[in-house]
């Protein structure tokens, strides 16, 4: 009985180390790690690779407020502007358009070349040298509406915000009244967005702004940046 079992035993281990099975053990542990990393299996979800989101322009077009005119050029409050819009990941890229001493005029001259690159939100922020010199309403309002004309042909779907001036009575509480409504008057006729006055909180405040009482200081840059802040972070987060 005992030699039986024995015998047994020793057919068991050759069925058991047979070639056949010896084939088939690699294949059954290629199976198992094949569906070891299968996520539908086990209920993982595989993460898409996140598609590069495009950067788009904002452009502003302007005078010297636009410029930084007597501050540092990271110190105007179209460089504070792409301070929040990087703080907020916002994807756009900012230029400063701005040019000392420019009128409505100097800007419709410029902004052909300006044009030559794509502009997705353009914020224009001429006509207080107009106002200063006493420069007719009507040819500042035909101005506005020539450069807001061009950046729609180049670009149907751009998006314009005015910046609203304010000038004080030297010249007439009607020239005064009339420059003032411009403004407002050209943003409502282009469904436009307006910066009811860029200045706001600013204008008149010796603390912010320089000797000329024009131009504001690096604290007076700030307050503007919050105010035209107010206005297009809604834009650009629309994009």
């Amino acid at each position: 009985m005992h030699s039986l079992t024995l015998k047994l035993d020793a057919v068991c281990l050759r069925q058991h180390h047979s070639p056949r099975m010896r084939k088939t053990t690699p294949a059954i542990f290629a199976i198992a790690f094949a569906l070891s990393f299968s996520p539908r299996l086990f209920g993982q979800i595989s993460t898409p690779i996140p598609t590069p989101t495009h950067t788009k322009s904002l452009v502003f077009l302007g005078d010297s407020l636009t410029a930084g005119l007597g501050v540092q050029p990271t110190e105007a409050f179209p460089a504070l502007i792409a301070e929040k819009i990087r703080a907020a990941g916002l994807p756009f890229d900012v230029q400063n358009a701005g040019q000392s001493g420019d009128t409505s005029a100097g800007g419709l001259r410029r902004i052909d070349w300006i044009l030559q690159r794509p502009i997705d939100v353009l914020v224009i922020e001429l006509g207080g040298n107009d106002g200063l010199r006493g420069l007719p309403v009507a040819s500042l309002k035909e101005n506005l509406q020539k450069i807001i004309d061009k950046a729609k042909a180049k670009n149907p779907k751009v998006k314009i915000v005015i910046a609203g001036m304010q000038i004080p009575p030297n010249l007439g509480a009607k020239y005064a009244a009339d420059f003032t409504a411009a403004f407002s008057e050209v943003a409502k006729n282009n469904d436009a967005t307006l910066i009811p006055f860029l200045l706001e909180g600013v204008g008149g405040h010796r603390d912010l702004n320089q000797q000329d009482m024009i131009h504001p200081t690096a604290a007076g840059h700030r307050v503007v940046a919050e105010v035209v802040w107010r206005v297009i972070e809604p834009i650009l987060r629309k994009g």
